[in-house]
């Protein structure tokens, strides 16, 4: 099972400004007169969560990271819409590290799904507060008040919130009034699901945005580090510099001593400039003792992978109920077998890696653009030797984080080199060391097995996963257990937990020790799912050409909803029904089973996104041209159809799924590189090539209308395109694709 979610809820959360015994205090103002003007009236704070001050504006603050998704517009909404609060008074803010916001972290699609049940209970809570506040302020029962577009209305009288907050009364709500609290109904609605122009529009498209590479203090030098020859166990021998003390604003280079062991055998150049540390950083000679990876290769990788799964006794077996499937194979009138790679695969985002680092009053400060600030902070607390009551994370908008920015590792090297010349040091790395030392996608290999019995019906099924595990290497506390209680990482095997009825079910994840030695594997969009449903559909589809079935009915089939598939409340009632739907819509918008011209084909996939406990169905029909001459895939339309619950920002979760979809066809056919001499191969964009403007494909996305929980929508589209487009290869040219990125070479060499 997955790892559950620290989701907050209202009483852990501080729901209040203050609190005595067992209630809960608001305080806000009483309202008697509604004189305009200027006002010294306090804001008023219902919640942790946000304040309206005395001109009735309502700032919500934010713990997630924004990366360009307008996050802080999605979560907005939420709270303003129950609320009552006009969008045009509304105002975000992203807050910075504090002990008081609980878990914060930005990734696995979770933003929305975490945050709704906080900030439709925070908002509809301060709309009570001002019903009641409203009510006396009128002189009348708050039975006959309603809340409407930021004010008070009883018949024909009103009151504006911005009134209600310049005057004072207390009022105390215990933890089971809170409880009591009505939420809207879904027809009254008037911000969720609807257009709205985004909040941080205007600053991202004028350039006031400000990003961790913007951020500047007085006093500063800028830092360029020198990395290792291997991520771990280097060991930095001597440093010389004459050549460097040659170059104007040069001033030393520092090599860290790190005892959190995220930065080791780095060292960093401090000059006045970045232009002259980077200079210094290639005149610079460091003689190392590589770490013992200094000779990996990726073929090293993959085949100490495959030994791994061989090995019967390794890895963890997920408790999916009856995972004994001996006896089912034993029984099997037929059965398939097979097995898939992926390659590695790198972030790449736009804004190089970057922090800047001070101590200020005793305090350390660290601005940067992170997505995961609960993990990071102990890490610069054990580095810099500090409580970390000691440490704060200045937060600033990120240019793409896609996960890199989970691993806060080059926070660590700035502040080290702080401490280590006692003045600001803004650290910035170039794009070859940003991807040298990128925590990328491991490298995957992964064996599936299905069972049949005489009539055809699945009896069994396998899917055996080895790869670096992320989660173990950087957060073990996130990793739940398996059979045995044996340890797993459940972000490299999500999605292979899957809702398909298949009889015995035995999933097993597979830590490869030597991924995790030679690299510091990461969290990239979409995570395991992008190995682990790359090789699941395209095995269904193999299955089913197998029993001569039309793939789509097969799955069909399989998606039965029953048992443990049939879905639980809140977050995934109707189960395995809602996946079928997904595939069923998808495969009549694009016109499954229609002719088509020779040489290209459809292939479907479908899934449940990243994480079982928060599904969001989709399916992808992908319609491809195979140039056999050349074995050239051009993708022609990808159509996508998801049930992501509640859709809170349609414009919002439309970019998500183009973006997810686009990056899952960038996996498929383009995005890759390989391990040589202990690190990554491809280090700029020269040879490691995304997809290109020229190769988008027609994009058809619909979104299933629903009053269900929202769940996420970052990242379950990339995890069906890959497969989809390796289904429609096949159906196109009988080129059957076990490989990711699917190469030319690789497709003629397939053909039959």
């Amino acid at each position: 099972m997955d790892t559950p979610v620290n989701t907050p809820i209202l009483s852990r959360r501080g729901f209040l400004v203050t609190t005595a015994g067992a209630g809960v205090a608001f305080s806000f103002l009483t309202a008697c007169d509604q004189t305009a003007g200027a006002s010294n009236a306090p804001p008023f704070e219902p919640t942790l969560w946000y304040s309206i001050d005395n001109n009735g504006i309502v700032t919500v603050n934010v713990i997630r990271a924004e990366m360009g998704q307008h996050v802080g517009t999605s979560l907005a909404r939420i709270l303003a819409d129950e609320l009552e609060a006009p969008w045009e008074n509304v105002r975000i803010k992203h807050v910075d590290s504090d002990p008081k916001w609980g878990l914060m972290v930005t990734g696995g699609s979770w933003s929305v799904w975490q945050t709704y049940p906080l900030y439709s209970q925070a908002g509809a809570a301060g709309r009570a507060a001002m019903i009641e506040a409203g009510a006396t302020a009128l002189g009348v029962d708050p039975a006959s008040c309603k809340a409407e577009n930021g004010q008070i209305v009883s018949g024909s009288k009103k009151i504006s919130y911005r009134d209600i907050v310049r005057k004072g009364v207390a009022k105390t709500y215990t933890p089971e009034d809170l409880a009591k609290i009505a939420l809207k109904p879904v027809a009254d609605r008037k911000l969720i699901g609807k257009p709205v122009t985004s909040l941080d529009i205007v600053e991202k498209t004028d350039g006031t945005a400000i990003y961790g590479i913007d951020a500047k203090v007085e006093g500063m030098v800028y830092g360029c580090p020198i990395l290792p020859p291997t991520r771990n166990g280097s060991q930095v021998n001597y440093v010389m510099d004459a050549p460097a003390k040659e170059i104007k604003g040069y001033l030393q280079t520092v090599v860290l001593k790190d005892a959190s062991n995220t930065v080791p055998g780095w060292a960093v150049v401090i000059a006045e400039t970045w232009p002259a540390a980077m200079k210094a950083a290639k005149a610079i000679t460091l003689e190392y003792t590589p770490g013992p990876t200094a000779n990996v290769s990726e073929k090293d990788i993959q085949d100490h992978a495959a030994k791994l799964i061989a090995n019967p006794n390794s890895g963890s077996v997920l408790p999916l109920g009856n995972t004994n499937t001996a006896p089912a194979f034993r029984a099997a009138k037929s059965s398939i077998e097979a097995t898939y790679t992926t390659a590695t695969a790198l972030h790449f985002q736009m804004e190089p890696l970057n922090a800047l680092a001070l101590q200020k009053d005793g305090k350390w400060e660290i601005h940067t653009g992170n997505q995961w600030q609960s993990l990071v902070l102990p890490w610069l607390a054990t580095a810099l030797e500090v409580p970390e009551t000691d440490v704060v994370m200045k937060t600033y908008r990120l240019g793409g984080g896609f996960g890199r920015r989970l691993n806060g590792d080059y926070a660590v090297g700035a502040a080290l080199a702080s401490k280590a010349i006692g003045r600001p040091v803004k650290m910035i790395m170039t794009r070859e060391d940003d991807v040298k030392f990128d925590s990328v996608r491991s490298p995957s290999v992964q064996k599936l097995r299905m069972a049949f019995d005489k009539d055809g019906n699945v009896t069994a099924m396998e899917q055996h996963v080895a790869a670096g595990w992320p989660t173990e290497v950087m957060a073990p506390f996130f990793m739940p257990k398996g059979e045995k209680d044996v340890p797993f990482d459940p972000f490299a095997i999500n999605g292979a937990n899957h809702w398909y009825t298949v009889g015995a079910h035995k999933v097993r994840a597979i830590s490869n020790d030597l991924a995790n030695k030679t690299f510091r594997p990461g969290w990239l969009r979409s995570v395991g799912p992008g190995f682990t449903n790359w090789a699941l559909e395209s095995f269904m589809d193999e299955a089913a050409h197998k029993l001569k079935m039309d793939p789509v009915a097969f799955r069909l089939k399989l998606l039965t909803a029953e048992g443990a598939n049939a879905g639980t409340a809140p977050n995934s009632v109707g189960g395995a029904s809602r996946q079928a739907n997904v595939v069923k819509l998808a495969a009549e918008k694009a016109g499954w089973g229609g002719q088509l011209p020779a040489g290209t084909g459809l292939g479907l996939a479908t899934s449940f996104g990243q994480e079982r406990d928060m599904p969001t169905w989709v399916a992808c029909v992908a319609r491809v041209n195979v140039d056999k001459g050349t074995g050239k895939v051009k993708v022609e339309k990808l159509t996508l159809v998801a049930d992501a619950g509640t859709i809170v920002d349609p414009d919002g979760a439309r970019a998500q799924m183009e973006g997810a979809s686009l990056w899952g066809l960038s996996l498929a056919l383009h995005e890759g590189t390989e391990f040589e001499n202990g690190n990554v191969k491809a280090t700029n964009l020269g040879a490691y090539t995304p997809l290109r403007l020229a190769d988008v494909p027609e994009l058809d996305i619909t979104f299933v209308d629903s009053a269900e929980v929202p769940v996420g929508l970052g990242e379950p589209a990339t995890t069906i395109v890959g497969p989809a487009i390796g289904n429609a290869i096949f159906n196109a040219c009988g080129a059957r694709m076990r490989h990711i990125p699917i190469t030319p070479a690789a497709v003629k060499a397939a053909l039959v």
